[in-house]
């Protein structure tokens, strides 16, 4: 029985996914797994994550047949992890824009008393690196718009989180229909909504330096109309 599994979704991600697996494979506690789920992507990604499933038992692989989003990557890497009965479920980008090292730091927080750890940019202690005047001001803005509508979550955007099994089981996230970043945003505020405790841990966020970013003017539009969209659901008790 896995005690945490770690969702690594991946979409042409051949040049980061090896090291990215083996990093993981050195910080995470006994009975850890790393679930790699490919989008069927073109460049080999999902081949070589079957040869580090062959090579290592606690790698394994869930392809699916076409990309349609990270939210949708998440939600069938997440049933895949509850239905292998893990306790502790997380997300991390497969870029290294998150670094495998604090995986620790956020298991710690759950297993400290929180429900949902995230890893937090825009707390004491967190920032950013490699970014430009523009990303920043993007992401930045994103998070302040969110806090002022929907919730007091510093870094609601961030994709660095560590659930317990509790939460994902309470917060159904087949429902939400998030294509892009935003599903950061729902789950975290799902969460919130059903009285689970959530914490901000501070880390230190990357730019990539391999391969290209899946950042796009569509996810941004679409946090951009979800948000107010999320609060009249939740006024309406439709969420």
């Amino acid at each position: 029985m896995p005690g945490a599994v770690v969702c690594l979704p991946t979409y042409n991600e051949r040049e980061n996914l090896e090291r990215m697996v083996l990093a993981l494979g050195e910080v995470l506690p006994d009975g850890g797994r790393v679930l790699v789920i490919d989008d069927n992507s073109p460049d080999g990604t999902g081949e070589l994550a079957d040869r580090l499933a062959a090579e290592h038992d606690w790698v394994s692989v869930l392809h699916r047949q076409r990309k349609e989003g990270l939210g949708r990557a998440y939600i069938a890497g997440f049933r895949q992890a509850l239905d292998d009965e893990a306790e502790l479920v997380l997300e991390i980008d497969c870029d290294f824009s998150h670094d495998p090292n604090d995986v620790p730091r956020l298991i710690a927080a759950v297993e400290g008393g929180a429900d949902l750890a995230l890893g937090s940019r825009y707390i004491p202690g967190g920032g950013t690196q490699n970014w430009g005047l523009v990303r920043r001001l993007i992401s930045r803005g994103a998070s302040i718009y969110t806090r002022v509508l929907l919730m007091p979550i510093h870094d609601a955007t961030g994709g660095f989180k560590c659930f317990r099994r509790a939460v994902l089981e309470s917060i159904e996230p087949e429902r939400i229909d998030a294509a892009g970043y935003v599903f950061q945003i729902e789950t975290t505020y799902r969460a919130l909504r059903k009285g689970f405790r959530v914490v901000e841990v501070p880390i230190r966020f990357a730019d990539r330096t391999v391969g290209e970013s899946k950042m796009s003017r569509a996810i941004v539009l679409e946090a951009i109309w979800k948000v107010p969209w999320l609060r009249l659901r939740a006024l309406a008790g439709r969420l």
